[in-house]
């Protein structure tokens, strides 16, 4: 192990085992409910002051839940709720100093399915306000860090939920997805994270509420197999009638894909060569295993880009304009963040553009889906450049300069959340500094199933490496 990470892995109830390893051993009556979630909150009290993934503990009520029994795929899995999700009776504050919540009367709509796989929750994470950054960063508090150079970014938006993972305090954590927030940390803490079709699951409340529905839920995970028991269980809640059922995916296909490649970005900036040179090892790995890879033109106009950012702006001055009503009645907008009254500004200055903006972004289904069935799968980074080092995309940077830096990182994700397409992250590389380097595979709409199955072929193929070996 090297002397800049930081992990919680240990000889206890939990040892290094994923979620579904643990829930067995739980069923089995190997160890407690109980004695795992112990072993978790000593492990979350030895990195967290460090991590600093936690917005809100609940060690006390988990363990005085622990003592009744519950079912479900993940049964007594110790895990976090993002803070930007209804929890009865904590408040749901969205990585906000503009917020001031009160407790919720009662869980979320996505939380009521995440729950009935049984988990055992710990707490919250953290995420930046209201999710908008790509780094768990804040003015006026210390930064969530990366467990494998606490010096770097966890990313965004569910950066707590990963630097708690990678760290070993649980197995796996809630995450959602508005512009690459589930796959962006993955990618940062060398995990697996999936983002469904729109509608594969239960939207939170905030989605519903969207123009377009930008937002999917899921985990952040050490393992494929835990990806794909999560979306089994939440089809045992709950199964998307609408998209074809992706069941219980146990391991690779036997089907040999097409597989599209796309190396640089829409906004035409080059990747980095680190990042560049694990994307094209995967290409070359897929292709031993006897897929096809050939590189592909990017389905949607230059144009996309801009219209993203300008209703990612829309979202931070709606936000800061109806917070009272749709957040919090003590809500501060004058407390918004940087990033946050930055992102209201340059969408007032292009307010006159929304209905043509819109009218595009959402004609990216039609134009997304039209790559397939050509394709299987596309292949392509997850992130411009490699991990940065906190303070790089802080919302405390100017306005202007942040901007072009997080359009330049942050520049295959958000396609997939306008398109309402799966896309999945993989660890399957790592920098010269040891920070880990991820790969997206991105799918057609239900193809969570044909993403499971590669993402298994890849991991028996080359495992993912592990921040507690040498």
């Amino acid at each position: 192990m090297t002397d800049k990470r930081i992990h919680a892995f240990c000889d206890d109830a939990l040892g290094d085992d994923d979620a579904v390893g643990l829930a067995r051993r739980i069923a089995a009556g190997e160890v407690s409910i109980g004695e795992v979630a112990e072993a978790a909150i000593q492990r979350a009290n030895q990195v967290d002051p460090v991590l600093r993934g936690i917005e809100l503990a609940t060690f006390e009520q988990a363990l005085q839940a622990a003592k009744k029994p519950r079912s479900g795929v993940f049964a007594g899995v110790p895990t976090f709720v993002k803070d930007n999700t209804d929890l009865a009776g904590l408040p749901t504050n969205h990585g906000s100093a503009a917020v001031n919540a009160h407790p919720a009367k009662k869980h979320g709509r996505f939380a009521r399915q995440y729950l009935s796989l049984g988990f055992s929750v710990l707490g919250k994470s953290t995420l930046p306000e209201f999710g908008f950054n790509a780094t768990t960063e804040f003015e006026g508090r210390a930064p969530t860090c990366n467990p494998w150079n606490p010096a770097h970014s966890s990313g965004a938006s569910s950066g707590g939920s990963a630097a708690l993972v990678a760290a070993g305090v649980v197995p796996v954590a809630h995450a959602n997805d508005g512009g690459g927030s589930i796959r962006i940390p993955a990618a940062c803490c060398g995990l697996v994270g999936l983002k469904p079709t729109r509608g594969r699951l239960v939207d939170g409340e905030a989605a519903r509420s969207l123009p377009i529905n930008i937002i999917g839920e899921g985990i952040v995970s050490r393992s494929v197999r835990d990806q794909a028991h999560f979306f089994y269980g939440a089809e045992q809640y709950q199964p998307a009638r609408s998209l074809p059922e992706v069941g219980l995916v146990e391991g690779p296909g036997t089907r040999r894909l097409r597989i599209g490649l796309v190396l640089d970005s829409i906004t035409g900036e080059a990747t980095c060569d680190e990042t560049r040179a694990v994307v094209l090892e995967v290409a070359r790995e897929l292709e031993k295993l006897g897929h096809t890879v050939e590189e592909m033109p990017l389905p949607v106009s230059p144009r996309f880009a801009d219209d993203f950012a300008i209703y990612w702006g829309m979202l931070a001055f709606l936000m800061g304009k109806f917070g009272k009503q749709v957040v919090s009645p003590d809500f501060d907008a004058s407390r918004l963040d940087g990033l946050s009254r930055g992102l209201a500004a340059l969408y007032r200055d292009n307010l006159w553009k929304t209905p043509a903006v819109l009218w595009r972004l959402r004609r990216t289904r039609d134009e997304y889906a039209r790559q397939f069935p050509r394709y299987d799968a596309v292949l392509s980074p997850v992130l411009a450049h490699t991990t940065p080092e906190l303070g790089y995309i802080s919302p405390a940077v100017p306005f202007d300069e942040l901007f072009e830096r997080l359009r330049k990182y942050v520049s295959f994700t958000p396609l997939n959340n306008t398109a309402g397409s799966p896309a999945i992250s993989l660890p399957m590389g790592a920098a010269a500094n040891d920070l880990p380097i991820g790969v997206q595979l991105a799918g057609a709409h239900g193809g969570e199933r044909t993403l499971l199955e590669l993402a298994y072929e890849l991991e028996a193929a080359r495992p993912f490496r592990r921040i507690q070996a040498s």
